[in-house]
This record gives C-alpha cells, sequence and structure tokens, in this order.
C-alpha cells in the first residue's frame, strides 16, 4: 500500500471531530491561527470500552505534560497513540473539558447557553454508540495549564502560534473524538476561538474518518 493522504479536514471554531485513525497512519493536528485549545480523546476502535487514561499516561511518562515520545496509554496500560512530532512543544492533561457546568461555576449564570466541549463530545460520540459515561479525562492540545508550586492551576494565554502542529502515530486501530474548543471566557482560545486542521496519513486502505 501507498503512504498517501487519508483525510484531511479543516474544523471550524468551535465544531467537533471524529475519525477512526488505523494502526500505523498519523493524525497531524495543526493550530492554523495560533492560541487554539484542541480537546481530544481517544479509544479502541474496536472496543470503546479500551479508552484514554489521564492517570495512566502521566504516571507511565513521569510528567503532566504531552510532547514528542509521549505514548497515550489506555486504562489497561496498552498504548493507543505516540506523539511522533510535535512543533508546539507541550500540551495539558489536567485541564479537563469545559461543559455548561462548569462556565456557569466559574464565570457566572449568564453562560448556561453557551456551548462547550462536553455538549461537543456528546454530540459526536452519539454518531459512534458513545454516551455521557464513556466521556473521561481527556487531553487538551496547544493549551497553556501551568502549575504553580502551590498546586494552583491556570489557565493563561497559549504557547502555540499559527501553523503549529503535533502529530500523533496509531499504535491499533483508534477513535478519536476531538471538540475544537469554543470557550470563550478565559484565554485558552485568546477569547476568540478559530478552526485548526486535522490531517490523517499513511496507509489509505480501510480508513474511515468523518
Amino acid at each position: 500500500m501507498t503512504s498517501a493522504i487519508v483525510s484531511d479536514t479543516t474544523v471550524p471554531a468551535r465544531a467537533p471531530w471524529s475519525g477512526v485513525i488505523r494502526a500505523g497512519q498519523t493524525l497531524t493536528v495543526t493550530d492554523l491561527r495560533g492560541n487554539q485549545a484542541v480537546d481530544f480523546l481517544v479509544y479502541d476502535a474496536h472496543d470503546t470500552s479500551v479508552r484514554y487514561s489521564a492517570p495512566d499516561t502521566i504516571h507511565a511518562q513521569g510528567n503532566i505534560f504531552l510532547t514528542t515520545g509521549s505514548v497515550l496509554l489506555s486504562g489497561e496500560h496498552t498504548p493507543l497513540m505516540t506523539v511522533v512530532a510535535d512543533t508546539c512543544g507541550r500540551h495539558d492533561t489536567i485541564g479537563g473539558a469545559c461543559s455548561r457546568e462548569s462556565n456557569t461555576l466559574r464565570y457566572g449564570h449568564h453562560t448556561w447557553g453557551q456551548h462547550a466541549c462536553v455538549e461537543n463530545f456528546l454530540l459526536e460520540g452519539a454518531r459512534h454508540g458513545l454516551a455521557k459515561r464513556d466521556l473521561v479525562s481527556n487531553v487538551n492540545w496547544f493549551m497553556n495549564v501551568p502549575v504553580e508550586a502551590d498546586g494552583t492551576l491556570g489557565i493563561v494565554d497559549g504557547i502555540s502560534a499559527p501553523g503549529l502542529t503535533v502529530a500523533l502515530r496509531a499504535e491499533t486501530d483508534v477513535l478519536v473524538l476531538v471538540s475544537n474548543c469554543p470557550q470563550i471566557n478565559n484565554p485558552c482560545n485568546g477569547f476568540n476561538p478559530t478552526p485548526v486542521r486535522m490531517l490523517v496519513t499513511g496507509d489509505v486502505a480501510g480508513e474511515e474518518s468523518r
């Protein structure tokens, strides 16, 4: 088989995306305009009960940030995807996904009607038979969540820039869910959500992405 572009999608600001990435294929996420957080979940495509585990991933690499060489592990400690290239430098594993509930708690009741990442995950996940019980702590590509000496977390201006990328190789067939974060109440998106690019390359056989 010839290595080629399997799919190439520009995900609009605030929108979800999903795709099945076959073992050996590479997913490259590009921050097209800079300072855009991309919330990310990954499951075994053949058994979605096997899914990304933030605790296992953090423990195995001894670091809360992801970058080149980081392996995204399942709760069974099996590898799902490996970061094979990263021009941003580090990515968040602990900031979580925004929701209507967390927006209300953090920013006030007037934010209740605003779309959020949890809603994106639920909408897109439903296409694959996933529900709220299937959502777990997620990765936030390009999001800057520093940890202070006293353990305080911050959500601050991103360290990304237009055109920066993170590339992940699938170690098995995986289902990826993405929320191109719609958050406008903190600086994770520079208060202005923008599009991102999802490029899948590799063996073109058996491709399935949406």
